[in-house]
């Protein structure tokens, strides 16, 4: 602040700016060769098609659940979502993945997204992609932290984005990272992201200019960089990730006992799929039973709102992560089991700076205001 050097060029060596610093520190800790730091994960989510080879009206398979901003990289990339269903988990069913990459044999990209933190079976989504010739993406805006048989998630595909924007394991408002182990994709998306000229030099984290030639004349520039008032935020919360993992699995744990041995029978927690060796939860979702009315779930909403604590239906008419919403990218296949699980599919926060007993009281909130509804 105090020098005025926003700008992540604007310094003498590469590693002099704060942003080549966080860089090297997201790439130590995901275990990734390259990264390219950027102005929004939806940016990066955009060039991981991009830079891998996704033609202009070209499919790309997708979860049926996940954030609008994930269809949204799809078009903004020039490319056709294609809706694989999400089983109560909230992952990717890859049954259904077979039959869509089947059914669509042109469809040459397959960008899974860990939608809050939970991934997949990463092992049959990664068989299927191959079977069938399809590049396999990694979304991980959620599943910074989350280890996939002991190694961080992003690896199963070619090339994975996280996020730092709000609510996200690492927060600067604003922010995401590209981050793969192949040259070519990660010159690209520097070049892209607006190392114009000879400004490669000025990374750290990218190869070097043998990979680059001709690169800055062939490929437009976006100018989706990073800041360096965005990385100077990030960089100090890359070191105490681990102890703040540890301090949400704690609490989650015994929020969700908690919550299945008072009101069990109404509901279900979404289950890790083997093969998570390390989860992270930051945040709780749960699914209410089908016993229980549409009338009964908005009343059960309004009672928890009422007592202070935001409760969201991943269905809602207005929800972002609700498929039927993504007007810009419709599914033309329908989506059953997406749909009926969504309409009983609920997301609450856990903020970090809450004491331990305030989950407690989240707990009473959730399970009196869901009683109350069922016995009136």
């Amino acid at each position: 602040m105090q020098t005025g050097r926003m700008y992540r060029y604007n310094i003498g060596k590469g590693e002099e700016s704060v942003v080549s610093q966080t860089e090297i520190d997201v790439a130590a800790y995901t275990g990734h060769k390259y990264c390219v730091a950027l102005n929004s994960c939806g940016s990066a989510l955009m060039l991981l098609l991009k830079t891998s080879g996704l033609q202009p009206g070209g499919e790309v398979i997708s979860n049926a659940f996940t954030f609008g901003a994930v269809p949204s990289a799809i078009e903004h990339a020039g490319g056709k979502a294609v809706y694989v269903e999400s089983n109560y988990d909230h992952v990717m069913d890859v049954a259904d993945l077979e039959k869509k990459l089947a059914a669509h044999p042109n469809c040459k990209h397959v960008l899974v997204s860990h939608m809050r933190g939970k991934v997949a079976d990463m092992d049959g989504i990664k068989a299927a992609c191959d079977k069938y010739g399809a590049v396999l993406l990694e979304d991980c805006a959620h599943s910074l932290g989350v280890r996939w048989r002991g190694k961080h998630t992003g690896h199963m595909g070619i090339a994975c984005a996280i996020s730092s924007q709000s609510y996200k394991m690492i927060n600067s408002g604003e922010g995401g990272f590209f981050l793969t182990d192949d040259p070519l994709m990660a010159a690209k998306c520097a070049v892209y992201a607006g190392a114009y000229e000879g400004l490669s030099s000025k990374h750290v984290t990218v190869p070097g200019p043998e990979v680059f030639g001709n690169l800055p004349n062939e490929l437009p520039n976006y100018s989706l960089r990073m800041s360096n008032l965005a990385a100077a935020v990030i960089k100090p919360q890359i070191k105490t990730l681990d102890e703040r993992i540890e301090k949400y699995n704690t609490r989650y744990a015994k929020l969700t006992r908690n919550l299945e041995e008072r009101i069990g029978k109404y509901m279900t927690i979404p289950q890790n799929t083997p093969g998570v060796t390390t989860p992270v939860h930051d945040s709780l979702q749960f699914n209410l039973s089908h016993d229980i009315s549409d009338q009964q779930v908005q009343k059960f909403l309004n009672e928890c709102a009422a007592h202070g604590l935001p409760v969201e239906l991943f269905g809602h008419k207005s929800n972002a992560r609700n498929f039927v919403n993504w007007g810009f990218a419709p599914a033309e296949e329908p989506l059953p089991m997406t749909a009926k699980m969504l309409s009983r599919a609920c997301d609450v926060r856990m903020p970090l700076m809450w004491d331990d007993s305030d989950f407690d009281d989240m707990a009473d909130v959730i399970c009196e205001s869901l009683l109350k509804v069922i016995e009136e």
